[in-house]
Protein backbone atom coordinates (compact mmCIF):
# COMPACT_ATOMS: atom_id res chain seq x y z
CA UNK A 1 0.00 0.00 0.00
CA UNK A 2 1.57 3.33 -1.04
CA UNK A 3 2.39 5.78 1.74
CA UNK A 4 2.74 9.54 1.83
CA UNK A 5 6.23 10.87 1.21
CA UNK A 6 7.89 13.70 3.10
CA UNK A 7 10.69 15.26 1.06
CA UNK A 8 13.06 18.02 2.13
CA UNK A 9 13.64 20.64 -0.56
CA UNK A 10 17.31 20.72 -1.55
CA UNK A 11 19.41 23.76 -2.44
CA UNK A 12 19.30 22.70 -6.10
CA UNK A 13 15.49 22.74 -6.07
CA UNK A 14 15.02 25.97 -4.12
CA UNK A 15 13.08 28.80 -5.76
CA UNK A 16 10.76 26.71 -7.93
CA UNK A 17 7.02 27.09 -7.97
CA UNK A 18 5.36 24.23 -6.10
CA UNK A 19 3.69 22.88 -9.23
CA UNK A 20 7.00 22.91 -11.15
CA UNK A 21 8.74 21.16 -8.28
CA UNK A 22 6.17 18.36 -8.16
CA UNK A 23 6.10 17.96 -11.94
CA UNK A 24 9.87 17.48 -11.99
CA UNK A 25 9.82 15.16 -8.98
CA UNK A 26 7.03 13.01 -10.39
CA UNK A 27 7.82 13.14 -14.10
CA UNK A 28 6.22 10.19 -15.87
CA UNK A 29 4.44 8.91 -12.75
CA UNK A 30 1.60 11.36 -12.08
CA UNK A 31 -0.19 13.54 -14.69
CA UNK A 32 -0.16 17.30 -14.21
CA UNK A 33 -3.95 17.38 -13.76
CA UNK A 34 -3.69 15.00 -10.79
CA UNK A 35 -0.93 17.08 -9.19
CA UNK A 36 -3.04 20.21 -9.53
CA UNK A 37 -5.97 18.42 -7.91
CA UNK A 38 -3.76 17.31 -4.99
CA UNK A 39 -2.69 20.91 -4.37
CA UNK A 40 -6.23 22.25 -4.71
CA UNK A 41 -7.61 19.73 -2.19
CA UNK A 42 -4.77 20.28 0.28
CA UNK A 43 -3.27 16.81 -0.11
CA UNK A 44 0.09 18.41 -0.82
CA UNK A 45 1.47 20.27 2.19
CA UNK A 46 4.56 22.40 2.68
CA UNK A 47 5.77 22.51 6.28
CA UNK A 48 2.33 21.12 7.20
CA UNK A 49 0.51 24.03 5.55
CA UNK A 50 -1.51 24.38 2.37
CA UNK A 51 0.02 26.14 -0.60
CA UNK A 52 -1.06 27.35 -4.03
CA UNK A 53 0.40 25.90 -7.25
CA UNK A 54 2.52 28.95 -8.00
CA UNK A 55 3.85 29.57 -4.48
CA UNK A 56 7.62 29.21 -4.41
CA UNK A 57 9.42 26.73 -2.21
CA UNK A 58 12.76 27.20 -0.49
CA UNK A 59 15.57 24.93 0.66
CA UNK A 60 14.85 23.13 3.92
CA UNK A 61 11.07 23.10 3.59
CA UNK A 62 9.36 19.72 3.89
CA UNK A 63 6.87 18.80 1.17
CA UNK A 64 4.23 16.15 1.76
CA UNK A 65 3.34 14.13 -1.34
CA UNK A 66 0.20 12.01 -0.94
CA UNK A 67 0.21 8.24 -1.57
CA UNK A 68 0.10 7.33 -5.24
CA UNK A 69 0.76 4.42 -7.57
CA UNK A 70 3.38 5.27 -10.19
CA UNK A 71 2.07 5.19 -13.76
CA UNK A 72 3.18 2.36 -15.96
CA UNK A 73 6.13 3.23 -18.15
CA UNK A 74 5.71 2.14 -21.76
CA UNK A 75 7.73 -0.93 -22.69
CA UNK A 76 8.56 0.71 -26.01
CA UNK A 77 10.67 3.40 -24.36
CA UNK A 78 14.29 2.95 -25.39
CA UNK A 79 16.95 5.22 -24.03
CA UNK A 80 20.65 5.35 -24.74
CA UNK A 81 23.48 7.35 -23.28
CA UNK A 82 24.43 10.97 -23.75
CA UNK A 83 27.88 12.39 -24.40
CA UNK A 84 28.65 15.21 -21.96
CA UNK A 85 31.27 17.61 -23.32
CA UNK A 86 31.29 20.08 -20.42
CA UNK A 87 30.03 19.99 -16.86
CA UNK A 88 30.42 22.16 -13.78
CA UNK A 89 28.37 22.73 -10.64
CA UNK A 90 25.69 24.69 -12.53
CA UNK A 91 25.41 23.51 -16.12
CA UNK A 92 26.21 20.65 -18.46
CA UNK A 93 26.67 20.71 -22.22
CA UNK A 94 25.36 17.72 -24.14
CA UNK A 95 26.44 16.55 -27.59
CA UNK A 96 23.08 15.89 -29.27
CA UNK A 97 23.30 13.62 -32.31
CA UNK A 98 21.22 14.33 -35.39
CA UNK A 99 17.96 12.38 -35.32
CA UNK A 100 17.47 12.49 -31.55
CA UNK A 101 14.67 14.77 -30.34
CA UNK A 102 15.44 17.21 -27.54
CA UNK A 103 12.05 16.59 -25.90
CA UNK A 104 9.70 13.63 -26.05
CA UNK A 105 6.11 13.61 -27.25
CA UNK A 106 3.12 11.39 -27.95
CA UNK A 107 4.98 9.46 -30.63
CA UNK A 108 8.55 10.11 -29.46
CA UNK A 109 9.80 7.81 -26.72
CA UNK A 110 13.54 8.41 -26.97
CA UNK A 111 14.81 11.95 -26.43
CA UNK A 112 17.50 13.93 -24.67
CA UNK A 113 15.15 14.60 -21.74
CA UNK A 114 14.27 10.89 -21.47
CA UNK A 115 17.95 9.98 -21.36
CA UNK A 116 18.63 12.65 -18.74
CA UNK A 117 15.75 11.31 -16.67
CA UNK A 118 17.19 7.79 -16.91
CA UNK A 119 20.78 8.74 -16.09
CA UNK A 120 19.88 11.17 -13.27
CA UNK A 121 16.96 9.31 -11.69
CA UNK A 122 18.26 9.93 -8.17
CA UNK A 123 19.22 13.59 -8.64
CA UNK A 124 17.49 16.15 -6.42
CA UNK A 125 17.02 18.32 -9.52
CA UNK A 126 16.98 16.55 -12.86
CA UNK A 127 19.15 18.46 -15.35
CA UNK A 128 16.74 20.52 -17.45
CA UNK A 129 17.29 21.76 -20.99
CA UNK A 130 17.45 25.54 -21.30
CA UNK A 131 16.85 25.65 -25.06
CA UNK A 132 16.08 23.43 -28.05
CA UNK A 133 17.66 22.07 -31.20
CA UNK A 134 15.66 20.72 -34.11
CA UNK A 135 15.53 16.93 -34.14
CA UNK A 136 17.75 16.67 -37.23
CA UNK A 137 20.26 19.27 -36.01
CA UNK A 138 23.32 18.03 -34.14
CA UNK A 139 25.48 19.84 -31.62
CA UNK A 140 25.51 21.50 -28.24
CA UNK A 141 22.55 21.53 -25.88
CA UNK A 142 22.79 23.25 -22.51
CA UNK A 143 21.10 21.85 -19.42
CA UNK A 144 20.87 23.40 -15.95
CA UNK A 145 21.75 21.30 -12.91
CA UNK A 146 19.93 23.51 -10.40
CA UNK A 147 16.79 25.61 -10.56
CA UNK A 148 18.83 28.77 -9.94
CA UNK A 149 21.05 27.91 -12.90
CA UNK A 150 17.97 27.27 -15.05
CA UNK A 151 16.56 30.71 -14.26
CA UNK A 152 19.94 32.28 -15.04
CA UNK A 153 20.22 30.46 -18.36
CA UNK A 154 16.65 31.36 -19.30
CA UNK A 155 17.37 35.02 -18.52
CA UNK A 156 20.56 34.91 -20.61
CA UNK A 157 18.75 33.43 -23.61
CA UNK A 158 15.88 35.92 -23.29
CA UNK A 159 18.31 38.86 -23.12
CA UNK A 160 20.38 37.67 -26.08
CA UNK A 161 23.44 37.11 -23.90
CA UNK A 162 24.23 33.64 -25.23
CA UNK A 163 26.65 33.46 -28.15
CA UNK A 164 25.67 30.71 -30.61
CA UNK A 165 27.74 29.54 -33.57
CA UNK A 166 26.47 27.00 -36.08
CA UNK A 167 28.13 25.30 -39.04
CA UNK A 168 26.18 24.22 -42.10
CA UNK A 169 26.88 22.73 -45.48
CA UNK A 170 24.54 24.43 -47.93
CA UNK A 171 23.67 23.76 -51.54
CA UNK A 172 25.41 25.88 -54.16
CA UNK A 173 28.38 28.22 -54.04
CA UNK A 174 28.17 30.88 -51.34
CA UNK A 175 29.41 33.95 -53.21
CA UNK A 176 29.15 36.55 -50.44
CA UNK A 177 32.49 37.88 -49.20
CA UNK A 178 33.15 38.30 -45.50
CA UNK A 179 30.31 38.28 -42.99
CA UNK A 180 26.82 39.31 -44.08
CA UNK A 181 23.69 40.05 -42.07
CA UNK A 182 20.55 38.09 -42.91
CA UNK A 183 17.38 39.81 -41.73
CA UNK A 184 13.85 38.57 -42.38
CA UNK A 185 10.42 38.39 -40.83
CA UNK A 186 9.43 34.81 -40.14
CA UNK A 187 5.89 33.49 -39.73
CA UNK A 188 4.33 30.05 -39.50
CA UNK A 189 1.42 28.47 -41.35
CA UNK A 190 0.01 25.05 -42.17
CA UNK A 191 -2.11 22.41 -40.47
CA UNK A 192 -1.17 21.23 -36.95
CA UNK A 193 1.81 18.92 -37.18
CA UNK A 194 2.60 20.11 -40.71
CA UNK A 195 3.49 23.73 -40.01
CA UNK A 196 6.21 25.41 -42.04
CA UNK A 197 7.99 28.66 -41.32
CA UNK A 198 8.10 31.22 -44.13
CA UNK A 199 9.64 34.62 -44.74
CA UNK A 200 7.66 37.81 -45.25
CA UNK A 201 5.58 38.30 -42.12
CA UNK A 202 5.99 37.68 -38.41
CA UNK A 203 8.83 38.25 -35.98
CA UNK A 204 12.20 39.66 -37.01
CA UNK A 205 14.98 37.10 -37.43
CA UNK A 206 18.64 38.08 -37.65
CA UNK A 207 21.78 36.06 -38.27
CA UNK A 208 25.36 36.68 -39.39
CA UNK A 209 26.66 34.30 -42.06
CA UNK A 210 30.29 33.82 -43.10
CA UNK A 211 31.42 31.66 -46.01
CA UNK A 212 34.27 29.31 -45.11
CA UNK A 213 35.00 26.86 -47.96
CA UNK A 214 33.28 25.59 -51.10
CA UNK A 215 33.54 22.60 -53.38
CA UNK A 216 31.94 22.09 -56.78
CA UNK A 217 28.37 21.92 -55.45
CA UNK A 218 28.27 22.86 -51.76
CA UNK A 219 29.56 25.50 -49.37
CA UNK A 220 30.40 25.42 -45.69
CA UNK A 221 29.14 28.47 -43.82
CA UNK A 222 29.27 29.65 -40.22
CA UNK A 223 26.13 31.18 -38.72
CA UNK A 224 25.96 33.38 -35.64
CA UNK A 225 22.38 33.53 -34.43
CA UNK A 226 21.30 36.95 -33.20
CA UNK A 227 17.71 35.80 -32.62
CA UNK A 228 16.29 32.36 -31.91
CA UNK A 229 13.26 31.75 -34.13
CA UNK A 230 11.86 28.34 -35.04
CA UNK A 231 13.82 26.82 -37.97
CA UNK A 232 15.47 30.21 -38.43
CA UNK A 233 18.76 29.14 -40.02
CA UNK A 234 17.10 26.64 -42.33
CA UNK A 235 14.45 29.10 -43.53
CA UNK A 236 16.76 32.08 -44.00
CA UNK A 237 19.31 30.08 -45.98
CA UNK A 238 16.65 28.38 -48.10
CA UNK A 239 15.11 31.78 -48.88
CA UNK A 240 18.44 32.73 -50.49
CA UNK A 241 18.56 29.55 -52.58
CA UNK A 242 21.14 27.93 -50.30
CA UNK A 243 19.14 25.35 -48.33
CA UNK A 244 20.98 23.26 -45.77
CA UNK A 245 22.14 19.98 -47.29
CA UNK A 246 19.89 17.13 -46.18
CA UNK A 247 17.03 19.45 -45.17
CA UNK A 248 13.89 17.63 -46.33
CA UNK A 249 11.50 20.32 -45.08
CA UNK A 250 12.94 23.46 -46.63
CA UNK A 251 15.36 22.08 -49.23
CA UNK A 252 15.11 19.92 -52.32
CA UNK A 253 16.67 16.82 -50.80
CA UNK A 254 14.69 13.69 -51.71
CA UNK A 255 16.99 11.08 -50.19
CA UNK A 256 16.88 10.47 -46.43
CA UNK A 257 20.31 11.79 -45.56
CA UNK A 258 21.72 13.48 -42.46
CA UNK A 259 21.03 17.20 -42.29
CA UNK A 260 24.34 19.08 -42.21
CA UNK A 261 23.51 21.67 -39.55
CA UNK A 262 25.48 21.64 -36.30
CA UNK A 263 25.65 23.85 -33.19
CA UNK A 264 29.43 24.09 -32.84
CA UNK A 265 29.97 26.61 -30.04
CA UNK A 266 28.14 28.45 -27.28
CA UNK A 267 29.31 31.21 -24.99
CA UNK A 268 27.34 31.75 -21.80
CA UNK A 269 28.13 33.02 -18.31
CA UNK A 270 31.79 33.66 -19.26
CA UNK A 271 32.21 30.08 -20.45
CA UNK A 272 32.80 29.07 -24.07
CA UNK A 273 32.02 25.47 -25.04
CA UNK A 274 32.92 23.99 -28.42
CA UNK A 275 32.08 20.79 -30.28
CA UNK A 276 33.32 19.88 -33.75
CA UNK A 277 30.76 18.14 -35.99
CA UNK A 278 31.07 14.39 -36.45
CA UNK A 279 30.95 14.58 -40.24
CA UNK A 280 33.16 12.54 -42.55
CA UNK A 281 34.03 12.19 -46.22
CA UNK A 282 33.16 15.17 -48.38
CA UNK A 283 31.31 16.71 -45.40
CA UNK A 284 34.40 16.77 -43.18
CA UNK A 285 35.32 20.11 -41.58
CA UNK A 286 39.13 20.55 -41.53
CA UNK A 287 40.52 21.44 -38.10
CA UNK A 288 41.98 24.74 -39.32
CA UNK A 289 38.62 25.76 -40.79
CA UNK A 290 36.89 24.83 -37.52
CA UNK A 291 39.32 27.03 -35.58
CA UNK A 292 38.73 29.84 -38.07
CA UNK A 293 34.99 29.57 -37.47
CA UNK A 294 35.40 29.66 -33.69
CA UNK A 295 37.25 32.97 -33.98
CA UNK A 296 34.01 34.51 -35.27
CA UNK A 297 32.40 33.91 -31.87
CA UNK A 298 35.42 35.39 -30.11
CA UNK A 299 35.13 38.54 -32.23
CA UNK A 300 31.40 38.97 -31.59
Amino acid sequence: MPKAQFITVSDAESGQKLLQYLERRLTGDVPKSAIQKWIRKGQVRVDKGRKKPFDRITAGQIVRIPPYTPGAISATVTTGTLKIVHEDESIMAIAKPAGLAAHGGDKITDSVTARLRSSHADAAFMPTLAHRLDRDTSGLLLAAKTYEALRTLNDCFAAGKVGKLYLAWVQGIWAEKGTVLLEDRLGKNGAPGQEKVHTGTGKTAKALVTGLISNHAHSLVAIQLLTGRTHQIRVQLAARNHPVCGDHKYGQSKKRTTMRLHCAAMRVMKTTITLAPNWSGSWDVPSDIFKQALCLLDDA
